[in-house]
């Protein structure tokens, strides 16, 4: 048998039906030459929970589950510069950064946001070579039109815009992760200097790997974008990522939405997330765009902080991997 494919999802209680559409998609795509490993990093999955995402097994798709103790996550705190688009704390977007020292039994992996649908083989992705790279990842070209993401990356983040990545999907280099010591330089970054962010774990990683990355086709992280932008849709995606605001559960019309529903309907959640997207209100979509708005307010604001990414680099600061 070939060595598995490690595919990781990070997730909480809540977010489980769409990782189910997730870890279907992919059931629907791979090969049956290879083996593949789900793991499913979690705190607190319920044991209907895990009775559900299990039945989405196969014979080359196997399913573990791992809790995250709160031992690992102690420098991770709740405070305003941990914020997610600068609304709302949640440690579970931190798990991807400490998969490689979690998991000194893999080499390599895949890591995966489960706001996403498969479209295509991950083998094809995990033979990718890296060389000695951190990670494989795309530019985030959900944010390429967005006048103010674009001057946060430049002014805020400190890099260029074109090469800023999004770290919904990852292919990571466990092994050179573990030898440069990525884990630690990242908390000793995070309690140090405590700098205020849009998307935590994605700027922190664009900062620390910048220089090592190796920048996958777009079509290993295909986003939705708004209507005016449709001739940009990517042909034959290979992974379709609902990033931000896109949600097919909340919206009609999102750009690839097809995939999303096609295996939503084939998982023990079809049923429910109908009825989330049916009883999804107007008042609730217009919260969701408010909350956009106060994003890229804030993104506007925050290359004039005292301490960003940035300027921690003009002043010398290591805080890019070498």
């Amino acid at each position: 048998m070939t060595q598995p494919i490690p595919i990781f999802y990070t997730i909480s209680n809540d977010f489980a039906p769409y990782a189910a559409v997730a870890i279907q998609s992919l059931r629907d795509h791979i090969s049956p030459e290879q083996h593949y490993q789900v793991i499913v990093v979690h705190q607190g999955l319920t044991p209907v929970t895990r009775q559900n995402l299990q039945s989405l097994a196969s014979d080359n798709l196997e399913l573990i589950f791992y809790e995250i103790n709160d031992e690992a996550l102690n420098a991770i705190q709740n405070r305003k510069e941990n914020y997610l688009r600068a609304d709302f704390f949640t440690p579970s977007i931190f798990y991807r950064l400490f998969l490689a020292d979690l998991f000194p039994q893999y080499d390599k992996a895949i890591y995966v946001d489960s706001d996403t649908v498969w479209n295509g083989d991950p083998a094809d992705m995990f033979a990718i070579e890296l060389g000695n790279n951190l990670i494989g990842a795309a530019p985030d070209h959900s944010v390429e039109h967005v006048g103010p993401m674009q001057l946060y990356i430049k002014e805020a983040v400190g890099v260029p815009a074109k090469q800023y990545l999004n770290s919904g999907v990852l292919l990571m280099n466990f092994s050179q992760l573990r030898k440069d010591e990525f884990t630690r330089q990242f908390l000793n970054l995070l309690q140090r200097y405590h700098v205020d962010c849009i998307a935590p774990d994605q700027d922190y990683l664009n900062v620390m790997c910048n220089g090592r990355i190796t920048y996958l086709d777009e079509k290993w992280n295909a986003m939705p974008k708004d209507e005016e932008f449709a001739d940009e849709r990517v042909k034959d995606p290979k992974l379709i990522h609902y990033n931000l605001f896109f949600k097919p559960w909340h919206f009609d019309h999102v750009m690839y939405d097809e995939y999303f529903w096609q295996a939503a309907k084939k998982t023990p959640y079809a049923q429910q997330l109908k009825d989330v997207r049916t009883d999804y209100t107007i008042a609730q979509q217009q919260l969701d765009r408010q909350k956009l708005m106060s994003m890229l307010n804030h993104a506007d604001e925050l290359p004039d902080n005292p301490v960003t990414f940035k300027k921690l680099q003009e002043q010398g600061k290591q805080v890019r991997l070498s």
